[in-house]
């Protein structure tokens, strides 16, 4: 597939003559008009970045500072020109490299793992994401159906009306699955779905358990904003025996093991570099540790680094580290992600108890500023048995033990 059929598959006339040169920076919270307006950039031929209107200034910056800079001399003419933003371990955000070839990949794989030719879908998740941006892409790639719905509206229990005809798909990260399990009717609105997506973050089990018991069509997946979404997927039927896996490899995709545990990825879906750089290769070795049974069922164990997700959002603890340490209230503190009902993981900070207790109003005010709500920890704990070695190292594993049962 060409950019310019993507255009007219978005319902809009290709540019003709030379394509724009001037980046086109996508943001709106509106699906509505985030749809047109990515149509028309599309249609305009123009390097494309999706971004947040929620974010801060300090990420605003970084978007300014890497709109200026050109794409390197390496890039393939045409390609690689749709932004995917991507957060980085560091908190640094990144733009994934994707155009019409690799998400047309992604999108053909999809379809051939769940044995759909149209897809339909429900779509809750941000479009400037690539979950929410893909659940669009599968529906104008195969003729299905599109329908933006306000997650609001969907949590106090208002649903759009489905046809009985089709297959319909829906993706939710597991917060969102946990708050509409609490509602009788959009459970049985729920299991109307051919596939329910979960992704963003692990679901912890008893999330899983009651969906199972509730008999709602999850698929456990696996997948990144480099590789256009997943990769690798269960079917609704293994989920509902009691597998929990991330399921097998999707058709467009091949997923090996390294040496070192971790999780590499090629093929065609498999994102163009980091704007503005290019790569050639359609290889990534992620940060993910992972093993592919003798079933070829894919089980993810955690990040290698030390990234928290919580509610489907990525926190540095390195970030919050630094912003709490900015407060002048203390000596040493240590973030981590504690299992939470709710949210899968929380951010909790760790002090040790013989430190001058810290200043909690302060601490609220000032991270007000610094960070995002989702970033701020959820609870502040004084441990006693502090365990920092002498080369200054924590020992996360033995903290988190340690909190417990604080």
């Amino acid at each position: 597939m060409e950019r310019f059929e993507l255009a007219r598959l978005l319902g809009v006339t290709p540019h003709v003559g030379e394509p724009s040169s001037r980046p086109a920076v996508i943001e709106e919270a509106d699906p509505g008009a985030f749809m047109s307006a990515f149509a028309t950039a599309v249609a305009e031929g123009g390097p494309i970045f999706l971004a947040d209107q929620a974010w801060s200034l300090g990420e605003r910056e970084q978007l300014a500072t890497l709109l200026a800079r050109p794409a390197t001399s390496a890039s393939a003419a045409g390609r690689g020109w749709l932004m995917i933003p991507s957060g980085g371990s560091g908190g640094v955000i990144k733009f994934a490299r994707h155009d019409e070839e690799t998400i047309s990949s992604a999108v053909h794989g999809f379809s051939q793992h769940f044995g759909v030719q149209r897809v339909n879908a429900v779509g809750v998740l941000p479009l400037h994401h690539v979950s929410g941006l893909m659940a669009w892409m599968r529906c104008v790639l195969t003729g299905g159906q599109y329908r933006p719905w306000d997650w609001k509206r969907l949590e106090a229990g208002q649903p759009p009306m489905l046809p009985v005809e089709g297959d319909w798909f829906l993706s939710l990260v597991p917060t969102q699955l946990q708050r509409l399990l609490a509602l009788p009717d959009m459970v049985v609105w729920l299991r109307q779905f051919r596939a329910i997506f979960i992704g963003g973050g692990p679901v912890w089990p008893e999330l899983a358990d009651a969906a199972a018991q509730a008999e709602l069509p999850l698929v456990l997946s696996y997948g990144l904003t480099e590789t256009a979404a997943m990769v690798a997927a269960q079917r609704p039927a293994d989920f509902l025996a009691g597998k929990r896996s991330c399921g097998t490899v999707l058709p467009h995709a091949r997923l090996e093991i390294t040496a070192d545990g971790v999780v590499k990825i090629t093929g065609d879906a498999v994102f163009r570099g980091y704007w503005p750089e290019w790569r050639e290769a359609r290889s990534f070795e992620t940060e993910d540790l992972g093993q592919l049974d003798e079933h070829g069922q894919l089980h993810i164990f955690g990040r290698r680094d030390a990234v928290i997700i919580t509610g489907g959002k990525k926190v540095s603890p390195s970030e919050v580290e630094a912003a709490l340490r900015a407060t002048g209230e203390f000596s040493d503190v240590v973030v981590i992600g504690v299992p939470d009902p709710e949210w899968g993981r929380a951010v909790v900070a760790c002090h040790p108890a013989d430190m001058r207790p810290p200043d909690q109003a302060k601490i609220e005010r000032l991270l007000a500023v610094r960070l995002a709500a989702h970033m701020r920890p959820k609870r502040i704990l004084a441990v006693a048995a502090w365990p920092r070695n002498a080369q200054g190292k924590v020992n996360r594993a033995e903290l988190l033990r340690l909190i417990a049962d604080l």
